[in-house]
């Protein structure tokens, strides 16, 4: 079955502006394990005491998911991460030729140091979970990448993580995720090496999630992911569209607490300054609101006419909007749930009236604006009555 990886604390913390303090990060680390993600990337601990800080205080507490820690390649880097009680360690380092000539460096001898930083950090920790990320997997040659991989494993790597690190898959192409995925697990099957396959899937193309669920059908393990997709650039796959998708359309469902999961994107959205967008998948303001007249009038007698998931598994609720768009079925169904149940139909169109010019203004009616607007409607309409 697969297992979530979440790196919001860690490459979400790589989108410009954003940090959590250390308790902040405790609050997402527990949510996070409520929900039921397996392995949770704190930070990554050469970057500042503070992140070293909240990563040795977090790790020992007892979480069901495993805590873990983001590392380069070197013995120093790794040290310091061990230091933090952590149980999983994230190494990465890249192998394609232009890197390595930067590096000044040969593939064997890349290949050297690897090995030897992931047998150093196996020696240290026998029950750490490692994973080994040739950075930029997918733009780097196949032959560097495989050597590598094989040798990473050999030396106690766990898990191989396919990083996607400039967004450049794309579904259906001669570069897919669901093709590089099997051809890298049979080529390690041959060499009789059965690692766990990961797959970090950036956004630059819009293609994070589609490329993730490729790499996943190709029989990727691990999914990297996290909350509102932060990250470097575009950032990666979005955690609660992850999980939706996996529920509802991968037959997974009942594995993760998903009602839980508004809570979390309200913290880190708070947390982090960055609001989740309206119409953001899941999580998003508006994605079970239904606005246009036609489908207001249909959901309201058959709410999947106009919508395809079940929001009350997210911990959500269908909603009617009621602005320049709405129509009569819209009022006359909201007009109960204020109280309002013996208006009549003349009165009701001058409620509409009234609230599709609120709507042109580029506002929304809510409940409590909706009361006061039949208020006023209704005393109106009484003070024309009395003096006639």
């Amino acid at each position: 079955m697969v297992k979530i990886l979440d790196t919001t604390l860690r490459e979400g913390e790589q989108t410009p502006g954003v940090y959590f303090d250390p308790h902040i990060k405790l609050k997402v680390v527990e949510l996070l394990d409520q929900i039921g993600v397996d392995i949770i990337e704190i930070g990554y601990p050469c970057v500042s005491r503070d992140i070293h800080s909240a990563i040795t205080r977090i790790a020992p507490m007892g979480f069901t998911a495993r805590i873990g820690a983001h590392s380069r390649s070197l013995e120093a880097d790794v040290k310091i991460a061990l230091d933090c009680n952590i149980s999983f360690l994230g190494l990465f380092f890249c192998v394609s030729d232009e890197r390595l000539k930067q590096y000044s460096k040969t593939l064997a001898q890349a290949v050297d140091q690897i090995a030897g930083v992931i047998s150093y950090a196996r020696r240290e920790k026998p029950e750490l979970t490692i994973r080994f990320t040739p950075e930029d997997t997918v733009r780097s040659q196949w032959s560097n990448v495989t050597t590598v991989a094989k040798e990473a494993v050999r030396a106690g790597a766990d898990i191989i993580s396919i990083a996607d690190t400039t967004g450049y898959m794309i579904p259906g192409s001669k570069r897919n995720m669901y093709d590089y995925v099997k051809k890298i697990k049979d080529n390690l099957a041959a060499a009789e090496l059965f690692p766990e396959i990961a797959v970090h899937c950036h956004n630059d193309r819009g293609l994070a999630l589609a490329n993730a669920l490729d790499g996943y059908r190709g029989g990727a393990d691990i999914i990297d992911a996290s909350v509102m997709g932060l990250g470097e650039r575009a950032g990666i796959v979005d955690l609660a569209t992850l999980l939706a998708v996996l529920s509802t359309d991968f037959h997974l469902e009942g594995k993760w607490k998903l009602e839980r999961l508004p809570e979390l994107y309200q913290s880190v959205s708070k947390f982090s300054k960055i609001p989740v967008p309206d119409n953001f998948p899941i999580m998003g303001r508006n994605v079970f609101t239904h606005c246009a007249g036609v489908h207001s009038h249909a959901v309201i007698k058959n709410v999947y006419h106009y919508q395809s998931l079940e929001p009350q598994q997210f911990g959500r609720t269908s909603q009617i909007c009621l602005d320049h768009m709405s129509g009569i079925s819209a009022v006359h169904f909201l007009l109960p749930q204020i109280g309002e149940t013996d208006i009549e139909s003349d009165l009701e169109r001058q409620i509409l009236e009234t609230i599709k010019a609120v709507g042109q203004s580029g506002r929304v009616v809510d409940a409590d604006e909706l009361k006061y607007i039949v208020r006023l409607l209704k005393s109106e309409r009484e003070c024309n009555h009395s003096s006639q």
